[in-house]
């Protein structure tokens, strides 16, 4: 390499989806010669160096007194949403005071706990650039004098717009009815605490917040992971600072081993992926519903069983384990039965397979509603659908040969657009401008 390696500095959120986004990203980087740090939450101690990341992590919250055991990777998240887990049986907009306040306030304690610790961090590591995979402003990577790139790995309803549904809803795209009753209760609702998070936010010197949005947009370049075929670009037009990523799949994860009758299922039985991701898995109630009532079909069941997989069984006709290669598997695969997270929709996309999605709470509902009006799959009342529902969504998925041949001709595509590489040259890019 000509030029000097960078210091590239990640700061996903602690939660699955957003921390395998940036590991696809920086490992792209760190085989071009760079040297990469994570910022992640402390309960990912060991899981990325590992990969050859180097890991300064930090505390969101006291640490756990002393003999009290260490936490596994993302479980501050997974006791949060196991917690709150009945407010997803809720309508969205009731969802607004009772599950998404409580949430963005947990997420800006985090950023209030750890501003300290992480401006030493930064000092410390003295990164060329900062990349941000998160929801709420980390004043001291506003401030520490490198440039900032911001990468939403949420569904883009995040990056707001008048003609497109608010983020959070699942309302459609095509009936604006009910979009100004919910931008009013989430005003009413989020407002108090946009503001004081407004204050913090500056106080420690860093710019002031979009109107009621808790994380700043990149003067330098902003990414966001969702395929051109499902996205709302025509309705919601953006800078030239934003980039979209068709996909963003990490590279890292190991092979896996099925058993033998799942790769070569007996005739007019598909293998299925199942995976509520390990938030939604925490749900036991829900698992064990679905896996009742898959039981009684002819297909072969691939689980993701999640944080709680030691409190429920599988059937005959299903094999996993609580944690999966996500990206080893989805190749195999002729359907997947998800929650709808981002990570999981878009490499669905990129591996082209049709969707069953089960929305469980934040930007899922936004998935779900848009996979379901775009065509892709379709979407049920995740504590409501009737087990005839579930099974004949799908068998129509399965059945329906042509817009299986459309998903997999647009997943060609996607690969061929390869966002990971797209993504570190937008942040080799930046870095490289700002050195001069």
């Amino acid at each position: 390499m000509s030029e000097r390696p960078l210091t590239v500095l990640f700061l996903p959120e602690s939660a699955y989806g957003p921390t395998n986004n940036c590991v696809g990203i920086a490992d792209v980087l760190r085989r071009r010669g760079h040297r990469v740090v994570f910022a992640a939450e402390a309960s990912w101690a060991g899981r990325l160096e590992p990969l050859g990341f180097v890991e300064d992590l930090v505390d969101l919250a006291p640490p756990l007194e002393p003999g009290a055991g260490g936490q596994d990777a993302g479980q501050f998240w997974k006791d949060f949403i196991r917690d709150t887990a009945p407010e997803f049986r809720r309508p969205t907009v009731e969802q607004l005071e009772s599950f998404m306040v409580p949430t963005w306030q947990a997420l800006i304690d985090g950023a209030r706990y750890c501003e300290p610790q992480l401006r030493e961090i930064l000092r410390r590591q003295q990164p060329d650039v900062v990349v941000e995979d998160n929801v709420v402003a980390f004043p001291a990577l506003m401030t520490c004098g490198a440039p900032f790139v911001r990468i939403v790995s949420c569904n883009p309803l995040e990056v707001g717009g008048r003609d497109v549904p608010p983020a959070y809803s699942g309302l459609p795209s095509d009936d604006a009815s009910e979009w100004a009753s919910f931008r009013a209760e989430y005003d009413r609702t989020h407002r108090p605490m946009w503001a004081e998070f407004n204050d913090f936010v500056q106080a420690n010197g860093a710019p002031p917040l979009p109107e009621l949005e808790f994380v700043h947009t990149s003067e330098h370049a902003n990414l966001y992971v969702f395929p051109q075929v499902v996205d709302y670009t025509e309705r919601r037009p953006l800078d030239p600072t934003w980039h979209r990523l068709e996909s963003s799949v990490r590279a890292t994860e190991q092979p896996v081993e099925l058993p033998a009758d799942f790769l070569d299922p007996p005739e007019g039985s598909a293998l299925v992926y199942l995976s509520l991701g390990s938030l939604g898995s925490a749900d036991v109630d829900l698992m064990r519903r679905l896996v009742s009532v898959l039981a009684a079909t002819p297909h072969r069941y691939v689980v993701s069983m999640g944080p709680q997989h030691f409190e429920y069984e599988l059937a005959e006709n299903m094999w996993g384990a609580e944690f999966l290669p996500q990206t080893t598997i989805l190749p195999l695969v002729d359907l997947v039965i998800t929650h709808g997270g981002n990570n999981t929709t878009t490499e669905a996309f990129h591996f082209g397979k049709l969707m069953v999605v089960l929305p469980l709470f934040w930007d899922q509902y936004d998935n779900a509603q848009r996979v379901h009006e775009t065509g892709f799959g379709v979407r049920l009342a995740t504590y409501d659908f009737t087990d005839a529902e579930l099974t004949g969504a799908i068998d129509r998925l399965l059945g329906d040969t042509a817009l299986r041949q459309r998903m997999a001709e647009e997943a060609q595509r996607i690969r061929a657009a390869d966002g990971r590489t797209a993504a570190a040259d937008l942040i080799e890019q930046v870095a490289r401008a700002a050195r001069g």
